[in-house]
């Protein structure tokens, strides 16, 4: 699985820090975080979750801003009560296995219960990937590979796993490379990369919320239909176009359709918002060529910031933190 981010800021600025500036040698911070940069854009990893923890561009305002969320000490990551996957990779199987109970090849599999009072497994069990710390196997100036081992058994899944994650980053690029590996049994495998954006870098003097940032999915016409704990049902729905769910004909603001009486629900059992898997139509040579416009593009105003994603992979979920209030973290 690959994805590439390409960020920007609206006008031209200077936006290599003076701090990496001219520094060709891997960095390891005093805050146990791993530094690799570029032209224009920097970022600090961790390896619990294989996680990014900040990213750096400059704004309109000639700022750095740090766009993603996370915590200040990488050590606050294994210790905070509240574990949102926070910009990690969850795995062996992103998003949820209803009953946590699957069948191959007439063996029927149980996985960890951790979600919903026990009804589903979500990302993988209380010991999914992005719970545990990965082995940093490469670090360079502007690139990153971490690997973990998740053994046969472990939170009910079959077989052994290998998997491998590579962050590089190039002039006001992200990519992201995430490989996995059955390595004694077949398996089910999802892998995605979990990140929270707020393009503003919660410096924005009017709101710390991201809800006036533009999202535009130009191919997401369509999404599998889910029930009340978001399992999907089997059934494709359309985006219908001026529904809370059109991002695809135009770009509209996260935050345009809260007060709309059709968003509840939306995102599982009495709850508004998104938390919605979009499938990406594109056609036969447009998924080939899956580098040469983005499948989403998310925008602020205020900070000038706007971030292009490019995948080879068929759908892309959006979350609007419905379960979290900000207080929750520490």
């Amino acid at each position: 699985m690959t994805m590439l981010w390409k960020l920007a800021a609206f006008i031209l600025l200077p936006v290599l820090a003076a701090s990496v500036a001219g520094n060709n040698a891997p960095t390891v911070r005093p805050d146990g975080k791993y530094e690799i940069c570029s032209e224009g854009i920097r970022g600090y990893l961790i390896p619990y979750g294989a996680s990014l923890s900040n990213l750096f561009i400059h704004d309109i305002h000639g700022e750095e801003r740090d766009i993603v969320l996370g915590f200040d000490n990488a050590t606050t990551y294994s210790t905070s009560r509240f574990h949102p996957h926070l910009n990690g990779v969850p795995g062996r199987y992103a998003n949820r296995i209803k009953n946590g109970t699957f069948e191959i090849d007439g063996t029927t599999y149980h996985t960890d219960l951790n979600d919903n009072g026990g009804r589903d497994t979500l990302h993988g069990g209380k010991n999914g990937w992005d719970y545990r710390n990965w082995t940093v196997v490469a670090h360079t100036r502007d690139s990153i590979t971490f690997s973990l081992v998740d053994e046969d058994g472990e939170m009910g899944f079959p077989g052994q796993v290998v998997s491998y994650v590579t962050y590089t980053l190039t002039p006001l690029q992200w990519h992201i490379r995430m490989t996995a590996f059955a390595a004694t049994k077949k398996t089910p495998i999802m892998l995605s990369s979990h990140t929270y954006w707020n393009l503003d870098g919660f410096q924005n003097p009017h709101t710390p919320l991201a809800l006036d940032h533009t999202l535009h999915l130009p191919y997401a016409g369509f999404r599998p239909e889910v029930d009340n704990i978001l399992i999907p049902t089997g059934d494709i729905l359309s985006n219908n176009k001026y529904s809370v769910n059109d991002w695809w004909t135009a770009p509209k603001p996260l935050g345009a359709n809260l007060s709309a009486a059709e968003l509840l629900g939306n995102c599982g059992w009495n709850c508004t918002g998104y938390d919605n898997c979009y499938i990406l139509n594109r056609n036969q040579a447009q998924s080939l060529n899956w580098d040469a416009a983005p499948v989403a593009t998310l925008a602020s105003p205020w900070s000038g910031i706007q971030v292009d994603i490019f995948t080879e992979q068929e759908a892309v979920q959006i979350y609007t933190c419905n379960n979290m209030n900000g207080a929750s973290l520490s």
